[in-house]
């Protein structure tokens, strides 16, 4: 199963909100996947198929070996699904 990991500066607010979305997302497709959101810190030591975060915090998660998918606005549920959609 996939791993989908949603990371925000501290772990907290906005992660848990696109996980969810995140969740809602995959199951109107179809697509199964294992979601969770952390912090910034913990996501660079993390294994994840796909890493989602505002473009802001996750290009420094960039390291040529992860999938890492840069979203303009964390809240905008059709950005989402594109990302998704490309990527599971």
């Amino acid at each position: 199963m996939k791993k989908v990991l949603v990371v925000c500066g501290n772990g907290l607010g906005s992660s848990m909100i696109v996980e969810m979305n995140v969740k809602a997302a995959l199951k109107e497709m179809g697509k199964e996947a294992e979601v969770s959101h952390t912090d910034l810190t913990t996501a660079k030591t993390e294994q994840a198929d796909l890493f989602l975060g505002s473009e802001d915090i996750v290009e420094s998660l960039e390291d040529g070996s992860k999938n890492v998918v840069k979203l303009k606005n964390l809240m905008d549920k059709n950005e989402l699904r594109a990302a998704l959609e490309q990527n599971i």
